[in-house]
């Protein structure tokens, strides 16, 4: 199986969207922590350590799934093709 797929399968086991939960904003399945609060927490320069630590509903494997999830997006949403060279 390839990377992209193993990706997929764990960002669809991990990630859940219930109306119900948060709005329905997508978060992390068993816990009502929005996937938007771990991918701004490690943009500010928080480590996993730091977030689990913060969240303790949260697994590794939950982190993994934000970072997978954020770059499948950034593949589908902007193509290589369109990022500017820096020379």
């Amino acid at each position: 199986m390839g990377a992209a797929k193993r990706n997929s399968n764990h960002v669809e086991e991990r990630i859940i969207r219930d109306k119900r939960i948060c709005g329905g904003e997508p978060g992390f399945k068993g816990t009502r922590v929005t996937l938007r609060t771990v991918l701004a927490s490690l943009a500010d320069g928080d480590s996993a350590e730091e977030i689990l630590a913060d969240f303790p509903s949260l697994k590794a494997a939950d982190i993994r799934a934000a970072i997978a999830f954020a770059a499948a997006s950034a593949e589908e949403d902007l193509p290589v093709s369109e990022i500017p060279h820096v020379r």
